[in-house]
């Protein structure tokens, strides 16, 4: 039975791997210590979900480790010697990361490289998927020429009427503290490949929602939001009239995704992995279609300063990822996709 070792295995993306990959026959080795809770506070605990794995996938083992602990991931590791490696612990937020530098660093950063050379010593053909994100390329975005419509901003150079694609710069722009230690790992995913001819890959995920998120304000987005709604809470929109753009990627894709990479893996590659422009939404787009599944009015209040870094629009050119990997698309819309999470929500909020 081949071996997966997923990191951050109780987060959103983590879980949805966790299952996707146990239910496809292989043996599953999730490592987490709950750090969301650590960062977010409670509402950030993920707990529950490690709960959920342990109970109902049989092939499911839990590691209690931390990746900033260098010589526990190297014995880990050591002793596992997986298949694969699908790296989703991080430190999430642009916000947080302000108030925990060193912390955000060591744990995107240093963590990464971590698992990396582990990987490298004892199992160097094992392909190693990172969860990287759109925040590379820090605000850049945000000097394409822009065209306001009526609920949301758009592109108005035809040059990126896909979206963006992996040959857009990283450089000359503002990242946030946590842009700049996701770039640290992203580009050391990708030297690892190129260095060690290592089967790596960097993912640089839009907005990767779903309905197993555990949403808070300064991290996910859609779950966030309709987890206000549903519990009619003032929801904070920050700057650009709550017309910003983002683009959405259900979970199960992304974990559809991994395992077409992993079945075929490629050297030190990048993709951007979102839901493309058909599964884009602005957020006074997102508050229409919570309050359709919910029957709740949306309550808000408008803030003027955008967040630091902050994209105006964002949506992912796909192509090159339906280019190597054709067997792969979306499956699941924008519409079904917040419809699950505002299910999965009300049974939570019961």
């Amino acid at each position: 039975m081949k071996k997966l070792l997923v990191t951050g295995s109780s987060g959103l993306i983590g879980s949805e791997v966790c299952t996707y990959f146990s239910q496809s026959g292989w043996l599953i080795h999730g490592l987490d210590n709950n750090q969301r809770a650590v960062f977010f506070g409670s509402q950030g605990d993920t707990r529950w979900n490690q709960q959920r794995l342990q109970q109902f996938l049989d092939n499911f083992h839990h590691h209690e480790l931390d990746i900033r602990d260098r010589q526990g991931v190297l014995d880990l590791l050591e002793k596992l010697k997986p298949d694969a490696i699908v790296h989703c612990a991080a430190q999430p937020s642009h916000d947080r990361a302000a108030a925990i530098p060193f912390d955000d660093f060591d744990t995107n950063a240093v963590g990464t490289l971590n698992l990396l050379e582990a990987t490298r010593r004892s199992c160097p053909e094992s392909p190693f998927v990172h969860l990287s994100t759109n925040k590379v390329y820090g605000d850049r975005p945000n000097y394409i020429p822009l065209k306001e419509l009526e609920t949301r901003w758009d592109y108005d150079d035809p040059e990126y009427i896909n979206g963006i694609a992996e040959t857009f710069s990283i450089d000359q722009s503002k990242h946030s503290l946590f842009g700049a230690s996701k770039v640290a790992a992203d580009v050391i995913v990708q030297e690892y490949g190129r260095y060690f001819d290592m089967p790596t890959c960097c993912l640089r995920g839009g907005c990767l929602t779903g309905p197993n998120h555990s949403g808070v304000e300064l991290h996910g987005f859609l779950s966030y939001l309709v987890k206000c709604n549903l519990e009619e809470r003032e929801y904070k929109i920050f700057g650009y009239k709550g017309k910003q753009v983002r683009d959405n990627i259900h979970s199960l894709d992304v974990a559809r995704f991994i395992h077409a990479f992993i079945e075929s893996p490629r050297c030190a590659e990048v993709y951007n992995l979102g839901g493309g422009k058909n599964n884009s939404c602005s957020i006074l787009e997102a508050f229409k279609l919570a309050e359709k599944y919910s029957n709740k009015p949306m309550r808000y209040v408008y803030l003027s300063e955008n967040r630091i870094g902050d994209h105006i629009c964002y949506y992912s050119d796909l192509r090159k990822m339906r280019e190597h990997y054709p067997n792969w698309d979306i499956t699941i819309s924008l519409e079904e996709t917040i419809k699950q999470i505002v299910e999965s929500w009300q049974k939570r909020l019961q």
